[in-house]
């Protein structure tokens, strides 16, 4: 999802969706924070977003050690993100036992990223696969900014092609933005209130465990055909409207019980 420019601080404050999702996520959480823990304040959890998130890491270097938030929902065995996503949950419950609230703060907007972008239905496109097609090579052994963004073919021509089918005016990352800009247009104005979380949620996340909450959100997301439908037919109201209703509630539950994970095990809970 879009994190603003990720050019200077502040970006992303108004039209950020990972923002616009932290920020809800964190004012629906605290109602079920017990009092031992000492959870981050949203501002210390924006700190870690939009420059200093993930997206700020991948506008200053080459693809190596990058983050790779992508997630392909009909492959049980793509296992790379929720490992991600488990290392942050870990990673923050003992910064929270530990009273490291900058650590803390670090963990959870990283980790509220990773699975943002993992439920994000743009994200469920093979990229990597189509890189490796394109490049001929994967995306992790790009060497260089420059590498990164220009494919270079056999010849001229073969360049050109293959250049605009990744960049093209329907190519496949031109049309990840274009999906990812009409979100963060879609719920410019929401503020979401009310999201449909409740303690019953909290339940059954202690007894299944947090990838078995993500994995139900995923394949009920992945369901939905948002990216199809505007890889086919561009943005309509009804798909907007979906995004805003259905899309983006049903992830922020889900960080808010990402976050959640990492509290039960902060207090001894393990699972």
């Amino acid at each position: 999802m879009y994190a603003g420019t990720t050019i200077r601080r502040g970006s992303g404050k108004f039209v950020g969706v990972h923002q616009k999702i932290d920020r809800a996520s964190r004012r629906h959480i605290k109602r079920y924070l017990p009092d031992s823990i000492q959870f981050p304040a949203i501002k210390e959890i924006l700190r870690f977003e939009g420059i200093n998130g993930p997206d700020g890491i991948k506008r200053k270097s080459p693809s190596i050690d990058e983050p790779w938030h992508f997630i392909d929902p009909e492959k049980p065995d793509d296992r790379a993100l929720i490992e991600v996503i488990n290392d942050h949950i870990y990673n923050l419950s003992v910064a929270l036992r530990s009273g490291n609230d900058v650590r803390a703060s670090f963990e959870a907007a990283w980790l509220a990223h990773a699975v943002v972008d993992g439920l994000t239905p743009a994200h469920h496109y093979p990229l990597g696969d189509k890189i490796e097609e394109l490049w001929g090579k994967a995306h992790d052994e790009r060497c260089s900014i420059r590498d990164k963004n220009i494919i270079h073919g056999d010849n001229l021509r073969d360049t050109l092609s293959k250049n605009w089918q990744y960049w093209g005016t329907s190519g496949v990352f031109t049309t990840h933005n274009v999906f990812e800009m009409g979100v963060a247009t879609a719920i410019a104005t929401e503020n979401y209130k009310d999201v449909g979380f409740n303690k019953r949620q909290i339940n059954k996340l202690t007894n299944d465990g947090f990838e078995s909450v993500f994995y139900k959100s995923l394949h009920k997301i992945d369901n939905m055909d948002l990216y199809k439908q505007v890889a086919k037919n561009g943005w309509t109201n009804s798909l907007a409207k979906a995004v805003r209703q259905e899309l983006i509630p049903e992830i922020i539950r889900t960080v808010i019980l990402a976050w959640y994970q990492a509290v039960l095990m902060a207090k001894g809970q393990n699972r």
